[in-house]
């Protein structure tokens, strides 16, 4: 007899990685669910996981489920609303974008996706834990502040893709979109430290000395040395350790804007600047437990102005652009004896900016990773020792006596870190053959 039963199409999951979709979904629905529980929501671990793991099955499935399911999260979302307005509770409008994302994320983890969904869900989740910082930190915010936000993004996002590719000018020495990138690297640390100051505020002497060295350390010198005339005995010891730290942090701005920059050119001088962060690490835990628990400072108010300005890029724009152009003629004139002392000027003016030039310099090939790397430390030596100028006009002996002392001590380092890269550099260039790399003529 003819069977005349339907035959539906059978298809055969891959078990174990359908497993494995499922259960990143679930455990990022209730990673978010579990926020939102904690917080007494209506839709909380339970409703997020489903959500999450819903999703994934709709991107399983393919993309048609996909949409259909988004669009049935989406009327759930609108009949919580409903249900909390009737309560006169008001809206969720973040719990319910919370859930659309959620269920975006599961469909991605059903595609096969793994990063992509687990950054989306813990970017989630901490927008959501964070929410009284966050909202305390935009109240507080002016509107030079957010200003300054916005012209930071218009100068990389706007400006830097319009700018040309490659070397430009007579002498083909400058690149702007190489210049363009420090300048904003330069600027984007001041402006993460500043955004740093603002959330967590001035909580000692130490911490403020250490943010305020990545936004400026000539700044940050000048001003707590200033705040001696006011209380010149209690303030000693701490304004100490500020200094060093301002100093220490400025030394680890510059060793990171080479390892951004030219990677290469911060293997010779790593050992210079690791001696140098060493030293002043020490004299300040050593001047910490030598402290007088009896005396004890407030934090100095540093005002470093607006995060971000027009006027502070184009000053780091047009330093770089100087040191960048005069360093690569002088070396290419007088060798590296010239570009040496170009980075002693470079010390004086901005250390950043000079370090910087030195690096992309380096990274076009226009000069030795070895010569860049001691340029930097050259120009971090020197803004060590400008430094030390503004302390001397503060007229507090002592001061000056102990930060001169330890001063020296972290040049000396600094000098013994080179020292110890000339002995070892024919070893090195054995296993880094592009440290001996001549520049392009």
């Amino acid at each position: 007899m003819f069977d005349q039963t339907l035959k539906l199409p059978n298809v055969e999951w891959p078990y174990v990685e359908v497993l494995i979709r499922l259960a990143l979904s679930l455990a990022l629905g209730l990673l978010i669910g579990l926020e939102r529980e904690r917080r007494g929501k209506e839709a909380g671990l339970r409703t997020f996981g489903f959500i999450c793991l819903l999703g994934a099955l709709g991107g399983t499935l393919g993309t048609a489920f996909s949409l259909v399911i988004l669009v049935l999260v989406g009327v759930l979302a609108v009949l919580l609303n409903i249900q909390t307005m009737r309560a006169n509770q008001g809206t969720e409008l973040t719990t319910s974008a919370a859930m659309l994302v959620t269920c975006i994320a599961g469909i991605l983890c059903g595609q096969g996706h793994t990063i992509s969904p687990a950054a989306v869900m813990v970017s989630a989740t901490a927008l959501l834990a964070w929410k009284e910082r966050l909202v305390g930190f935009s109240m507080g915010l002016t509107e030079g502040e957010v200003r300054s936000a916005v012209m930071l993004a218009i100068l990389a996002i706007v400006i830097y893709p319009a700018l040309p590719l490659g070397a430009v000018g007579p002498w083909h020495v400058f690149e702007p979109r190489a210049a363009w990138i420090a300048v904003i690297l330069i600027a984007g640390i001041g402006f993460v430290n500043y955004t740093l100051w603002k959330l967590y505020g001035m909580h000692g002497v130490e911490l403020s000395g250490f943010l305020g060295g990545l936004v400026n350390s000539n700044f940050t010198v000048i001003e707590m040395s200033s705040r001696l005339r006011q209380q010149p005995d209690a303030f000693v010891d701490s304004a100490y350790r500020g200094i060093l730290l301002a100093t220490t942090a400025m030394v680890v701005r510059n060793a990171g804007l080479l390892l951004i920059l030219a990677p290469l050119a911060l293997v010779g001088s790593l050992a210079a600047f690791f001696l140098m962060m060493a030293s002043s690490a020490a004299l300040v835990l050593w001047s910490y437990h030598r402290r007088n628990k009896s005396l004890v400072a407030q934090a100095p108010d540093i005002k470093l102005g607006l995060p971000f300005s027009l006027p502070l890029a184009l000053k780091y724009g047009v330093v770089f652009l100087v040191l960048h152009i005069v360093g690569g003629l002088t070396q290419k004139t007088f060798g590296d004896v010239g570009f040496y002392f170009v980075s002693v000027v470079g010390g004086l003016m901005s250390s950043a900016s000079a370090v910087a030039a030195a690096a992309t310099l380096a990274s076009q090939g226009n000069l030795s990773p070895t010569v860049a790397g001691n340029g930097a430390v050259v120009a971090s030596l020197t803004s060590i020792a400008f430094s030390l100028s503004f302390v001397i006009r503060s007229g507090n002996r002592k001061l000056i006596r102990r930060l001169a002392i330890a001063m020296i001590c972290i040049a000396l380092a600094g000098v013994v870190g080179l020292a110890v890269w000339e002995t070892i550099h024919p070893l090195a260039i054995q296993w880094l053959p592009q440290l001996e790399g001549k520049p392009r003529t």
